[in-house]
């Protein structure tokens, strides 16, 4: 699973590098544009994993950076979403625990979105003509049930840090004419109505840089992955 997700994450990159681009309008299911003021959003707890990539390439986990990253995004979002005029609700750690299921299956419809929408091309599918027509149906009554909020966001990251010897690897390889990646930043974020399960926003991020193990740019990271929010009115 690794190694694919890893084959899937080069494959938007080279997209990424390409110049691949994509509209505000892709971003947004058919008829849906404004979120009304005073709507109760739930924040779902971010699912997020931080690397070191050792000089092979190999992708290591780092519990202590992505419980940094963990802390530093929910902080951004609390105040990303604050600042649009929204009844916030967060979700506790237990509460989270008991939505899992429901967060893993967002990060599949996620990918799927990234590919055969955002992405599109020869991955496009025919029967959703161009439209932003995904959904997680049934799955998101527990957290209508649990929350009492109309919307719900979804926010899946993976970023990656080159090591020392990485680095090093990298300087060496080039002079060689090589080019070696030295990490990657890739996020979804999910606006979905906690009454139809429907997919209404939908952004992604890819990049070579930012940062998650500090405030200050994890902030950035949030504020790039939801420039294009929804208008609240």
């Amino acid at each position: 699973m690794a190694m694919l997700l890893r084959r899937f994450i080069i494959l938007l990159f080279a997209f990424a590098a390409a110049g691949a681009a994509w509209a505000d309008a892709r971003n947004l299911a058919p008829g849906f544009g404004i979120v009304p003021k005073g709507s109760r959003l739930v924040v779902m707890q971010p699912d997020i994993e931080l690397f070191e990539l050792s000089a092979g390439g190999v992708q290591e986990p780092k519990a202590d950076w992505t419980e940094a990253a963990l802390h530093h995004t929910q902080a951004a979002l609390r105040n990303k979403t604050v600042a649009l005029g929204l009844q916030l609700r967060e979700i506790s750690d237990d509460e989270a625990d008991e939505l899992a299921e429901i967060n893993t299956l967002h990060a599949a419809v996620a990918r799927s979105i990234s590919l055969h929408h955002m992405w599109g091309g020869n991955f496009a599918l025919p029967t959703k003509g161009g439209r932003l027509d995904w959904s997680l149906g049934d799955a998101v009554a527990p957290i209508r049930t649990l929350t009492g909020a109309d919307y719900a966001l979804f926010v899946w990251m993976r970023d990656s840090y080159a090591s020392a010897e990485r680095k090093v690897t990298m300087v060496a390889m080039a002079l060689l004419g090589v080019g070696l990646v030295g990490g990657m930043q890739v996020g979804y974020a999910s606006l979905v109505d906690l009454q139809s399960g429907r997919v209404l926003w939908f952004n992604q991020l890819l990049r070579g840089n930012g940062d998650l193990r500090e405030a200050g740019p994890a902030a950035e990271t949030i504020g790039a992955l939801l420039a294009n929010f929804p208008k609240t009115r």
